[in-house]
Formats: structure tokens, sequence, C-alpha cells
């Protein structure tokens, strides 16, 4: 195998390769991207038995061939040489080394037989359909960070990604919750998604996605079956294993009777939590809001490090609430706020507290008190 490759399309198909492999593993092979070169293309292709991605770049293909070499070395190698080098790939079967070359460095690098590699099996997909990347990224750069980390609940662990009713008809759905916050993200159905089972795509798989995602042009095409996930543009393929549970009905923990009104802008809102949690004890983190009749004051009470309180303008005619959040939990959904303004739904200062942008209830997130 010999071609050559521009080094910035190269860094792009290596560097997702790397971050997809697993650095502590027991199966050598599976720390390697595999290099197919053929025609006037090179295919690099990762995967952790989990999830499998493969990027393709267009090449000077001297001679076709296979071989696989360490992805986080390679990764290095290119990472570090020089903007708009020309970098050179030729195998040496015989001694089992790869050489890489651009301008004055040359590097041989290991490598393992392509026999070796695992290659996810295929299989049929009864869901197909395209979808633009900016609506499938709001999807899930939205929902993502109420995954939860606990791995005894590994059904919560992922996205819940599923075709659901929601307010103005059916529509393409992204659910994730840790038990103390949810999100609920909706995106109009796309046509051939109808039928699309529900399934829970991992943490880290979502994570993989969002590399594919980038380009606000780019049309989607997505598969789906009971047991995998596909996502796929003309140069890159992410296929991914689905957590094989059920996720929980998250509908029951969306609080529909919550006639506290409160709005404010989330700019302002976010920045004064942020300051105020300055001085809370890393344990708890725990953000009191007292509201009265247009005037929301936030207040931190640490003993052991000091007090905070700031007072913000708001939009709010019902009677005096006091409440208490996770400060890190507050921020994180305020962050996701794309509109000026946040409304907050409360109910009392024991139960669920509804937030959404606006009047938009496209995306609506839940959060569970504290008491403070």
């Amino acid at each position: 195998m010999k071609l050559s490759i521009e080094r910035a399309a190269l860094l792009r198909a290596v560097s997702q390769a790397q971050s997809v492999v697993e650095r502590r593993n027991t199966i050598p092979i599976l720390a390697n991207v595999l290099i197919e070169a053929e025609g006037d293309t090179a295919s690099f292709r990762a995967t952790d038995l989990d999830i499998e991605v493969v990027d393709r770049i267009p090449a000077k293909v001297d001679r076709a061939g296979a071989t696989t070499v360490s992805a986080v070395t390679l990764h290095e190698i290119v990472r570090k040489l020089p903007d708009g080098a020309l970098v050179s790939i030729t195998e040496d079967s015989a001694a089992g080394r790869l050489l890489v070359e651009a301008g004055r460095s040359t590097f041989q690098l290991a490598t393992l037989p392509r026999e070796d590699f695992p290659v996810m099996t295929a299989t049929d997909y009864p869901a197909n359909f395209a979808a633009p990347a900016p609506m499938l990224r709001r999807l899930f750069d939205k929902s993502k960070f109420a995954i939860s980390t606990e791995e005894t609940r590994y059904y919560l662990n992922g996205v819940y990604f599923h075709v659901a009713e929601g307010e103005t008809g059916a529509t393409l759905r992204a659910v994730a919750t840790d038990g103390h916050r949810l999100a609920r993200i909706d995106a109009p159905l796309p046509d051939g998604a109808a039928d699309m089972p529900g399934v829970i795509v991992p943490r880290k798989t979502v994570g993989e996605l969002r590399k594919l995602l980038e380009d606000d042009e780019a049309e989607i095409a997505v598969s789906v079956s009971e047991t995998k996930i596909r996502f796929a543009t003309p140069e890159s393929t992410l296929t991914s294993k689905v957590i094989d549970g059920t996720f929980p009905d998250y509908s029951r923990v969306i609080p529909t009777g919550n006639t506290r009104r409160m709005e404010v802008d989330a700019s302002d809102f976010a920045k004064a939590v942020d300051r105020v949690a300055t001085v809370s004890s890393e344990r708890s983190r725990a953000v009191k809001m007292q509201l009265d009749e247009d005037r929301l004051i936030l207040s931190v009470n640490a003993p052991d490090a000091g007090a905070a309180e700031e007072e913000l303008a708001v939009a709010y005619g019902d009677e005096k609430l006091e409440i208490g959040f996770n400060a890190k939990y507050l921020l994180e959904i305020a962050s996701q706020v794309d509109r000026e303004n946040a409304v907050f739904m409360f109910a009392s200062s024991a139960e669920p507290t509804l937030m959404r942008e606006g009047d938009d209830l496209s995306a609506i997130y839940v959060v569970m008190p504290m008491r403070v």
C-alpha cells in the first residue's frame, strides 16, 4: 500500500478514529485504525466493538492495500506536522512497518494484520430517513447534559431517541434524564421516520456524533434498527450499538399543574447563579431562590465558606415562594436557552419545576428542587 494525502484531511480522519478507540484495552488491535486505500480514496476505520467510525478522504493512491496502525500515535504525528504538508504513507509488509513521511520527517510505525481487525456486522435497518445536521445537533446538544453517569441505571446512560406525539402532532424527540433533571427536545418528523423504533443512544456515541454534525449544510442519512443506529454523510459513517434496556416513562415526571410563572433574562440569570454559587460548598452547591412580585433574590449560605446574595428583576405576579436548587443543574439548564428569556413554572418548594425557552414548547426541562 502506498498513498499520499493532504495533512488537513488526514488529521480530520485520524482525530475521529483516535477518539473512538479505547485507551485502556486488553485487545491490541482495538487500539489501531484500519487504513484501506483503493482508487482515489483512503478510508480510516476505528472501533471499540460498540461504536464504529469510518472516514473516507480523497487520496493519491499509488498502490492499493490495507493495514492497521496505532490510532493515537498516528494522530499525534499528523497533529504535529506543519500545515499544508503532503503526507506520504507506505506499507512495508515484510518488516511489519508503516512508513509515514512529510517534508524532512520520517516515522516508522508497527502494524498489525488487517485480518485481525473486527468489522461490525451488517444490520438490516427497517427505518431510514434523512435529517439536516442542525436539527440533529439541536436534539442531542440540548439533551445530553441530563444523561446519567450512574452505571447501575445503565438505561439512563444515553439519549432516548424516538417518535412521539408532540404539541403539533408526531415529532422526532430526544429525552435524557438522571433522576434529578430532565430534558425533552422535539423536532419536525422527517419523511420516512414514522416507523422508527425508539432507541437509547449511548453517551459516548452522542459525543462522537457531534463531529459529524458540524457542517450546517450537511444532510445526515439516519438508519435505525432495534439494536443499532447509523449516521452517515458521503465522507463519514458512524455506527453504534444502542443500549439494551427500557427507558422509563418520562411523561410521568413532567409536571402539568405548575401555575406560578417567572420570566427572566436567561443570560442575566445564568451569570447571577454562577456568581452567587462561587461561595457554595462543592458538596451541596445549593442556591436559594426567593420570589416576590417582579423580584428574585438568589442566595447561597455556606457556613464554612461564606454567603452571597444577588437580586434580579423578573416578571412574576404570584404569591411569595422560596425554593432551592443545585447550582450546577440550574446553570446547565440556563445555558441551553437560545432565546432571550427563560420561563420557569413552579408548583411549590418541594415539587419539580418546569423550564422552557420563552413560548417555545419544543424544548422543555424539568429540575428537582433541593432542601435549603
